[in-house]
């Protein structure tokens, strides 16, 4: 029986782009179809949306100013503005949301900061309650300062977690609503440049990805106290790749079982076995994207496919995914979208 699976990619809007475009992945024919701009906002590069499929969320540029735009997601997968928020400054990277629909977050790369919002009846959207992170650390580029490059909550919703590439940290927060209080930190190798966090499904770990350093680093974390303890360090490229690449995306399977991430660069998706005892990883291998630049991976609720954005080339790539050893089969099916950033479906996490 065929299944169409509905997903939404976030995008630059640099060039050709004119927004956030809607897809179908059709499950028995094994393609993408439907490509269509859902929304035409400037530069909505991550996206996120609720458990109840109703509302998505968007990071937004508004000339000067940047925040989030809340959208609402009609039967036929249309957005409808329902309003945004923004203030002086950037645009944010990142846009995440609680799993009961009622809190937002962002993380803002070139501010430095991370900010909650809360839907409202009137405004759509209405700026909570912020942090300014402070430091840097040993790259003289890319952490001369702050670059919080994702915010989102722990498991039960207690914590919020922050990524800083600048700083080599991951801080844990009680987000009150006028203030965040810091819980925890966790301080990485100067020169790590941290991007993206993933918790495991099922066991006490998380797994972050690097962008400077290209690895990938698994953490145990207390869920009673918000804590993170690093347990290892493993690269995410092949040990005789010579060439410049940047770590991005970072995905788990839903049974916890494999990590995939993406390396910019060396244009590959490495694919990792979690060991269900230990949250160690093991390298299984590494898979070509098709293209220039995988910004973005992403796997469908089906948990049968995954899709790559390669923001370089303009395209998005699927790969049949198999849920028993981990490994990936391109199935030559792509889309072409500008500068493709962020892919998100339906029911996913």
């Amino acid at each position: 029986m065929a299944v169409n699976e509905r997903g939404y990619i976030g995008t630059y809007t640099k060039g050709k782009s004119e927004g956030i475009y809607s897809f179908i992945l059709d499950t028995e024919r094994k393609v993408l179809t439907d490509l269509r701009c859902a929304a035409k906002l400037d530069n909505p590069t991550y996206v996120a949306i609720d458990k109840k499929n109703a509302k998505l969320y968007s990071v937004v540029k508004d000339g000067a100013r940047g925040g989030v735009a809340a959208y609402a997601i009609d039967e036929a997968g249309a957005l409808q503005l329902l309003g945004e928020s923004v203030r002086e400054g950037s645009s944010p990277c990142y846009v995440s949301v609680n799993q009961e629909g009622g809190r937002i977050l962002d993380g803002n790369y070139h501010e430095g900061t991370a900010s909650s919002y809360v839907p409202d009846s009137a405004l759509g959207l209405r700026h909570q309650a912020g942090v300014q992170h402070e430091g840097s650390s040993a790259h003289r580029e890319r952490q001369e300062g702050p670059h919080v490059h994702f915010a989102d909550f722990t498991p039960d919703g207690r914590f919020a977690v922050t990524v800083d590439l600048g700083t080599d940290t991951l801080i844990t927060y009680r987000v009150m609503e006028r203030e965040w209080q810091e819980n925890s930190t966790l301080v990485f190798k100067p020169g790590t440049g941290p991007r993206h966090l993933i918790f495991h499904p099922k066991a006490p770990y998380a797994y972050v990805m690097t962008e400077l350093s290209n690895e990938v680093i698994a953490l145990h974390f207390d869920l009673q106290s918000g804590t993170f303890t690093a347990i290892q360090t493993v690269n995410a490229l092949p040990a005789d790749f010579n060439g410049h690449s940047q770590g991005a995306a970072i995905k788990i399977s839903a049974d916890g079982r494999f990590v995939y991430v993406s390396n910019r660069g060396h244009n590959s998706i490495a694919t990792f076995q979690v060991d269900e005892g230990s949250g160690r990883l093991a390298l299984i291998e590494h898979t070509d994207t098709l293209g220039d630049w995988p910004r973005d991976i992403e796997i469908d609720p089906s948990g049968c496919f995954l899709i790559a954005a390669n923001q370089n080339s303009g395209d998005v790539v699927l790969f049949e995914r198999d849920p028993v050893n981990g490994t990936l089969t391109d199935l030559n099916a792509k889309l072409y979208v500008p500068d493709a950033v962020c892919v998100k479906f339906f029911g996913g996490r």
